[in-house]
């Protein structure tokens, strides 16, 4: 896609504005596409060309380098299932199914993960390639394989890369996919080999998309050039403990808890983070604004890997214990919240030894990464487990004082390590960048964004500081930066037999850190929190960024896995997990996080289970479900007894009043009260935030009238100055999320706070106060759908504004309007909405469409695995035209589930189509 070269009012003359569209930026077709017309396309895309790139799925194909022969089922919803007799054949046979359906998607994500877009795409992607070859994704994720890994993990890799390979063997690009054919009149791309590296690699993106609080420590500290410390605190609540429960409640804590409730404990490096003190706020705080707001710039045009990084977003999974199922054995629910993508980031399959042994030691089912071996989510014959995102805090940002070729760290200067990047560009020159590291191996990010070249020259500082000279530069310390093993956890969770194997499993699992629930057959239910943790000294809780130039705001150590929290059969016979916080700081002697979700969707799923099991009644797959597609707002019902009482002259905004009389609450997509109480807490949000926001948090394009500030804050001359927005709509401020529950639950404590009080706009009033502010957002709200929806409010619903488009993320989000026709799918009016369970999520900053949905959903029945369900946002394929490529779309929104076989003999009634590989 071409830049955007929109300017924003910090441009100096005749410099364009950073390209954005983070939904849209995955990947850039450069520009010789879009001369390329309709009819070209349609000529050169016969039948016959996209049939060739279809995967054979029935009869059989000799396979070099099987010991045996494998079959591969796949059901009506061409979902398959591999049957062999080896470890290495499985894998092997894993690759090669995978690489059928999905290896553009593959050979993407190896060029992202590696830092080679522009191979791919051309100069469009430089910028970005720049930004992951400093992180050296690639080069750590080799350093695993080199170093961490067991030798059975290597093994099972390179199986996977053999049959990878063997599906490209005499292929050309237009054999493999229809990509392929369109990157054929741009360039002379041909897919590589693959290798067991480019499997590992993914892992470093998906836990970069899965960080935790980065976007937080950004946000905070660009806020301090238009709000003071007291205001900013306001915006961050502190997490709602006595209303909103934590993970783990009862029970075992782990074994450092029950020492420090005794009267101490020490860490795994014998230091506590304490609470943090915020200091850094003084010592720095003020001299990141400039540095951050490019930083947020590189940031944002990193590619998604599997899901936007923000408030808001997360995960539901919960497991209800035998004592209140009508089976009497578990249940699990799993539905991870992520960005939208076509093809869907999961892949569904399941992966059978003919005879579990110690030469095939797998039996086990569930969602995959397609570019990776092993499952990911699922169950085997024992055991089930699900995933959301723990959301601790794994990365710090620090502030460094340059000086010559090295940095300041206690009083003298370290030098740098370096190495150079060469990044090829297809149709164009390469490019050499030198990457600057310090000695604990962080790298510089100020080294690769043109406005953090004058860092600190713009920033104040107080005297504690260092001069600033030639400016601060930024550094990130991040977990996935040091080798780790978590795609050992992944095999060893696959085949793990009870709760015992799979804490040992989970343990391995070290970035990205997650809540792992569980349940097994035997009728047990747990969780367990793994990862790799950091501890903090008491100076520094990890929320803003720090100075790197003093040693006390290193990390000290990582907290031992024995010490992390975990709870096994609770008494209350259920977990819930859905990004609030692990467990009351009150009980805990580290900090995990300051920036915790809000418990607003895992408080509602414990009510529904509460509801559920009152007076003895018993939970059924179907109930976990329903569960899942709960659409209740939490805000609505805060809100809308204030809004009823609220007297309105107009009797048009009277009418769309009146919408909210009687409404329950739920946000289904025929509704027009949902659709109006969402324009009315968007505004809200606008009027009482959204507009005292400095720039760099609001919509791009949103201009306003604001006080002038300069190096010191706020100019008191009444001097006004138009600032437009500089973020994308799906990443501005205020997103909406529970935090902005929070934040709102907090000020109607305050109907007179400053924060209520928002100027006279064209005909629309002043507000002074909280009801007035009410008063003025149900205005704006019926005239902003007015002109959205029409002014009969019987035609509104909830739906026409939040729809879900699925886009290609490829060639589908610039190319020319033939190619995006036939990779795009959609658009599907949705029900749920933002911190509903049903978390079909949308940032209120930029609009109503939605920004992430639950990419799959499954529920496990321990009692009987064939009566467990589930669904995919897509489907199995990504090929275009293939019947599986958005084959459960429609049923996802529906709120459906698939029948999910596991046994011999449900495979076999399932099956459709059935292909033999031979060695």
């Amino acid at each position: 896609m071409p830049p955007n070269t929109t300017a924003t009012s910090g441009d100096k003359p005749g410099k364009t504005g950073r390209k954005k569209g983070r939904k849209a930026r995955l990947i850039v077709l450069v520009l010789v596409l879009a001369v390329v017309g309709g009819i070209a396309f349609g000529a050169y895309w016969s039948i016959s060309t996209v049939r060739a790139s279809f995967p054979q799925t029935k009869g059989s194909i000799t396979l070099e380098g099987l010991s045996g022969p494998v079959t591969v089922k796949r059901d009506g919803n061409g979902i398959p299932q591999i049957y062999a007799s080896t470890d290495a054949d499985l894998f092997m046979a894993q690759g090669y199914v995978q690489a059928q359906d999905r290896f553009y998607e593959m050979d993407v994500r190896r060029h992202m993960t590696s830092g080679r877009l522009s191979e791919m795409f051309g100069k469009g992607q430089v910028k970005n390639d720049e930004f992951l070859r400093t992180l050296g994704w690639d080069r750590i994720a080799k350093q695993e394989y080199d170093t961490k890994l067991s030798a059975a993990t290597k093994k099972y890799l390179q199986a996977y890369s053999e049959g990878v390979n063997a599906y490209l063997a005499g292929k050309d690009g237009k054999d493999i996919s229809l990509e392929y054919a369109a990157l054929g009149f741009v360039n002379d791309y041909k897919p590589e080999q693959w290798t067991p590296v480019d499997s590992v690699s993914w892992l470093k993106a998906m836990a970069w998309d899965l960080r935790g609080n980065m976007q937080d420590e950004i946000d905070r500290a660009l806020m301090t050039s238009r709000l003071d410390p007291q205001q900013i605190k306001a915006l961050y609540p502190d997490y709602p403990y006595s209303r909103n429960k934590a993970i783990v409640q009862e029970g075992q804590y782990d074994a450092v808890t029950r020492t420090f409730q005794q009267g101490g404990a020490t860490s795994g490096s014998g230091t506590s983070t304490g609470t943090g003190t915020g200091t850094t706020s003084s010592s720095a705080g003020s001299a990141v604004t400039s540095q951050l707001a490019g930083l947020y710039n590189v940031l944002d045009d990193v590619p998604t890997a599997v899901g936007v990084n923000g408030q808001g977003i997360g995960s539901n999974s919960w497991v209800v214990g035998g004592q209140y199922t009508i089976s009497g054995k578990p249940l699990l629910a799993n539905d991870p919240h992520l960005s939208a993508s076509l093809p869907s980031v999961w892949y569904q399959m399941g992966l059978h030894c003919t005879t579990v042994s110690s030469k095939c030691q797998y039996d086990v089912t569930g969602y995959t990464f397609a570019g990776m071996p092993g499952v990911i989510i699922g169950h085997n014959a024992d055991i089930a487990w699900g995933m959301t995102n723990s959301g601790v805090d794994v990365t710090d940002l620090y502030l460094e004082k340059l000086s010559g070729d090295g940095y300041l760290y206690n009083g003298r200067t370290k030098p740098f390590t370096t190495r150079e990047e060469t990044i090829k560009v297809a149709g164009g020159a390469s490019k050499t960048i030198v990457v600057r590291q310090t000695a604990d191996g962080m790298p510089l990010l100020s080294d690769r964004d043109d406005e953090l070249v004058q860092v600190g020259k713009r920033a104040t500082v107080n005297t504690a500081a260092p001069d600033r000279g030639d400016g601060y530069g930024i550094a990130l310390r991040w977990t996935a930066l040091d080798p780790g093993t978590t795609m050992d956890a992944v095999f060893a969770l696959d085949k793990a037999s009870d709760w015992s194997e799979f804490r040992a499993a989970a343990a391995q699992f070290d970035v990205p850190s997650q809540n792992l629930i569980y349940a097994d057959t035997k009728n047990d239910i747990g969780y367990t929190l793994p990862g790799r943790i950091p501890t903090r000294s008491s100076v520094d809780d990890g929320s803003i960024p720090a100075p790197g130039w003093e040693s006390k705001y290193k990390w000290t150590g990582f907290i031992k896995q024995d010490e992390l929290p975990y709870e096994y059969n609770p008494k209350r016979g259920y977990i819930v997990t859905a990004n609030q916080a692990v467990i009351d700081k009150d009980k805990y002697p580290y900090t995990l996080t300051t920036d915790w979700g809000y418990g607003t969707r895992s408080q509602r799923i414990t009510d529904l289970i509460e509801s559920k099991i009152k007076d003895g009644g018993k939970i059924s797959t179907d109930d976990m479900r329903q569960m899942q597609l709960d659409n209740s707002s939490e805000i609505a019902k805060l809100l809308v007894p204030r809004l009823l009482k609220i007297n309105l002259d107009d009797k048009n905004v009277r009418e769309a009043q009146k919408l909210l009389e009687g409404w329950d609450y739920t946000q289904d997509s025929d509704s027009a009260a949902a659709a109006y109480f969402n324009a009315v807490w968007r505004n809200i949000l606008k009027l009482a935030f959204g507009n005292k926001l400095p720039k760099e948090l609001r919509v791009k394009g949103q201009c306003l009238w604001v006080d002038k500030i300069d190096s010191t804050g706020p100019v008191d001359d009444d001097t006004k100055v138009r600032e437009c927005g500089e973020r994308d709509a799906d990443q501005a401020q205020p997103d909406g999320g529970d935090r902005w529950f929070e934040v709102v639950r907090n000020l109607m404590n305050q109907p007179d706070s400053d924060w209520w009080k928002t100027p006279k706009s064209g005909t629309r009033p002043k507000a002074d106060n909280m009801n007035e502010l009410f008063a003025r957002a149900m205005i704006d709200a019926r005239w902003e759908l007015t002109a959205k929806l029409g002014k009969d409010i019987d035609t509104w619903s909830w739906g026409r504004l939040h729809r879900l488009f699925l886009k290609n993320q490829t060639l589908g989000t610039d190319g020319p309007s033939f190619l995006r026709y036939v990779l795009n799918r959609g658009p599907w009016k949705l029900s749920g909405g933002e911190a509903t369970v049903n978390a079909t999520g949308w940032n209120a900053a930029g609009g109503y469409g939605v920004v992430w949905v639950p990419s799959m959903r499954m529920v496990v029945n321990l009692d009987d695995l064939d009566k467990s369900k589930w669904i995919n946002l897509t489907g199995a394929s990504g090929h275009a035209f293939s019947a599986h490529y958005t084959d459960q779309t429609g049923k996802w929104a529906a709120g459906e589930l698939l029948p999910w076989s596991f046994s011999d003999k449900a495979v076999d009634k399932s099956t459709s189509d059935t292909l033999v590989l031979k060695p």
